[in-house]
């Protein structure tokens, strides 16, 4: 009989993955949905589930049902000079470029900026962001201990902190859920939670992470590659379920905050305001700790899955060398400033999203379309170029200037679905239904050969 994991080690795992997919975005974003959506805060939660957690889960579920080792694996269905691409990208943009950079000025600014005068805030993100990845270096520099030092350590002290809060918000009620939905959830909460769960991205995370999983599931001994599949999937589920109920929490307890205060330009500042209403000068301290340690375990996983992966496509570069590299340029992009990462990063990670959801939902529908060159090679075809517009008409105003820029954008404008950002979801299938018929005839004529 073949080696599983037990139950214990997989809820283990199961909260490393959730822990490392967990980070300060995903705790202060329901909040700010909350707010927004008022007494419609179920029906916006319903939406945000299905992109925000089911495309995650999809990621984590595809990886598994095609025992893949990894993101280059899987892509490399496509075409291998695609999937060197297509995973270098990926891994830089969630990791030393741009995400990571954004944990450690996130962190900074939420956890420890409101202590500081303004005029010393510059050399004190200096400190913490040196400080900060040299913690994620030493943390990160053995891949095995990665589910001790965040499904056994981190996760859990996040949980009680987080949970204290939230067990706080729900006991004592600052208001109830019957304030006015703001903007577009008062008319379509459904689909605006949709939305914006799609703009999370976390279906990238997704991929990025898949590679910590199934290293920690062999490092517990578990060798056959259909029991590793099977317990990437199951650890999936005990993920995203936790982030789902979380999310789900966290929503509530924004809608509620409308009892006290104002709505905020972002969930920062509410969650902020609600952890000083319930635990006064503590508060700060408690939010302090959340938002760093909810950063830090995300960075931990993105820096081991970056070197993971760096040494399995390039072997000759060992894996601290890869990590150091990870860490060493985040702890001098983070010294850029918040609003410029953005707006680095956005338009790259609207480029990414649609080629990685297609690589998703291949994967997913493996079992029943197999896996043709044809198949996934038409299919991303059809999403590169509609993948391409979405990243130029996400560039920032300022950048837009040029008339060719301009008219790719209006070309972007003029697909179908485009307004909720999913203006490559019809060349996509197009390119999926070719790509099928392809396949099929290739098949067919080997058959009758």
């Amino acid at each position: 009989m073949q080696p599983r994991l037990s139950t214990r080690n997989l809820i283990f795992i199961g909260t490393m993955l959730f822990g490392l997919f967990f980070g300060a975005g995903n705790l202060i974003f329901p909040i700010y949905l909350g707010q927004q959506a008022g007494h419609h805060v179920g029906a916006a939660v319903i939406g945000l589930l299905i992109t925000g957690i089911g495309l995650p889960l999809l990621g984590v579920i595809g990886m598994g049902l095609t025992r893949s080792n990894g993101v280059f694996d899987l892509a490399s269905r496509v075409s291998r000079p695609y999937a060197y691409g297509f995973t270098v990208i990926l891994y830089f943009t969630l990791g030393p470029l741009f995400a990571m950079p954004r944990l450690a000025t996130t962190a900074f600014q939420i956890g420890l900026a409101p202590f500081i005068r303004s005029a010393q805030q510059p050399l004190a993100l200096l400190i913490f962001s040196i400080s900060f990845f040299l913690l994620t270096w030493g943390l990160a520099r053995n891949p095995g201990k990665i589910m001790t030092y965040v499904g056994k350590w981190l996760t859990p002290l996040f949980l009680i902190l987080l949970g204290a809060l939230i067990l706080m918000a729900l006991i004592h009620p600052m208001g109830n859920l019957s304030s006015a939905a703001r903007g577009s959830y008062a008319t379509s909460p459904v689909m605006t939670g949709f939305t914006e769960g799609y703009n999370t991205m976390d279906a990238l995370a997704s991929l990025a992470f898949g590679i910590v999983v199934i290293d920690a599931t062999r490092n517990l001994g578990v060798t056959d590659p259909g029991q590793i599949a099977t317990d990437t999937i199951k650890a999936g589920i005990i993920s995203m379920t936790l982030m789902g109920v979380i999310y789900a929490l966290l929503a509530v307890v924004g809608a509620l905050s409308l009892g006290q205060f104002a709505p905020a330009s972002n969930g920062g500042v509410t969650l902020a305001q609600i952890a000083n209403y319930y635990f006064g000068a503590f508060g700060n301290v408690l939010l302090a700790l959340l938002v760093i340690i909810a950063c830090l375990k995300t960075a931990i996983g993105l820096t081991s899955a970056f070197g993971d992966t760096g040494h399995e496509l390039f072997p000759k570069l060992s894996y601290p060398l890869v990590i150091t590299v990870a860490c060493l340029l985040p702890a001098i992009l983070a010294n850029v400033g918040l609003t410029q990462l953005i707006n680095y990063s956005t338009p790259v990670l609207m480029t990414l999203y649609p080629l990685a959801i297609v690589l998703i939902l291949l994967a997913c529908l493996a079992p029943w379309i197999g896996m043709s060159r044809w198949l996934y090679g038409l299919t991303t075809a059809w999403t590169l170029i509609p993948a391409l517009l979405a990243g130029i008409n996400a560039l920032p105003t300022a950048w837009t200037h040029a008339s060719w820029l301009q008219a790719l954008i209006a070309a972007n404008n003029w697909l179908p679905l485009a307004s909720l950002g999913l203006g490559w979801s019809v060349p996509a299938l197009i390119g999926f239904l070719m790509g099928l018929t392809v396949s099929h005839w290739t098949r067919t004529r080997a058959n009758h050969a």
